[in-house]
């Protein structure tokens, strides 16, 4: 369900990846949360004009919770990787936080999950038919950009993504560790055909979903269990060849990271400590504003 999907990719970056975008930019994004994911949410929903206050109600309840019991939590998981910093780690150890970060980022789904169920059981078929139409946009989007280019693109693609990320931790990379990861990218079992399969499976999963929910007289429990099976067949997808493929690309991410952060200098370690420790004071303070 894009909405929930929505809500995911904006609180969760914002707390982990985004902060590395930098202290006032993270500030500003997420005090801005509740009116950056309306607007965002309404580009795929074009809610109505009953529906709009109940949205913006329910967005500010769930970043006031978000703000309060999660962002402590993400600035701790912060403080385990400020600890791992200065020395060499294994692939399993930078795997490990994957599991924390899914927990953190489900724990938003269950509190934000009643708010969506009352919005979906008042989704009108225009509104499925807009969102259909916003899913067949983005599909497009993304083959353009991951499927149609030469693998060589793609992979050079993939290497500025990862650059950018991790330079926000370490500062510059130099040449020989950018050749490092350029090489396994070159080798990766990235498959743009694989993602979007996938992600139009969920997206057809998410409408058939939307649309018992919206069209048949449910009780709110009995609703309550479809989304739930919903966000399970997100979390394990069903066909196990495409659970495989996510494992061996999850293992790809954690070997690239943990074999550049074992490439690291003192400097660049100490580089990544600083900004880890400037992260945890940031999340904290956001965390103690009303």
């Amino acid at each position: 369900m894009r909405i929930v999907s929505i809500l995911r990719r904006i609180i969760g970056p914002l707390a982990i990846a985004a902060v590395l975008a930098g202290c006032s930019a993270v500030k500003l994004g997420y005090n801005n949360f509740a009116e950056v994911a309306y607007w965002w949410l309404d580009s795929y929903i074009e809610f109505s004009d009953e529906q709009a206050p109940r949205v913006r109600q329910d967005l500010a309840r769930l970043h006031s919770w978000h703000r309060t019991q999660e962002l402590p939590r993400l600035a701790e998981m912060l403080h385990r990787m400020e600890e791992l910093a200065p020395a060499d780690i294994t692939d399993a150890q930078a795997c490990a936080f994957v599991p924390r970060i899914r927990e953190r980022l489900q724990a938003t789904a269950n509190q934000a999950q009643p708010a969506l169920i009352t919005l979906a059981m008042t989704l009108s078929t225009d509104q499925l038919r807009h969102l259909e139409r916003k899913y067949e946009r983005n599909n497009a989007e993304y083959r353009k950009k991951w499927i149609e280019p030469p693998p060589a693109e793609v992979a050079d693609k993939r290497l500025h993504q990862f650059l950018e990320r991790s330079e926000s931790i370490y500062g510059s990379l130099d040449e020989p560790q950018r050749i490092v990861l350029r090489r396994q990218l070159e080798h990766s079992v990235f498959d743009g055909r694989k993602v979007l399969a996938e992600r139009m499976r969920r997206q057809q999963d998410a409408l058939r979903t939307l649309r018992r929910l919206s069209a048949e007289p449910l009780s709110f429990a009995d609703a309550g269990a479809l989304m739930r099976g919903y966000f399970a067949r997100v979390d394990e997808p069903p066909d196990p060849a495409h659970r495989r493929y996510q494992r061996a690309l999850m293992d790809e991410g954690c070997r690239a990271f943990a074999s550049l952060h074992n490439s690291t200098t003192p400097a660049q370690r100490d580089a990544a400590v600083g900004r880890l420790l400037a992260y945890q004071r940031d999340l904290r303070e956001l965390a103690a504003q009303q």
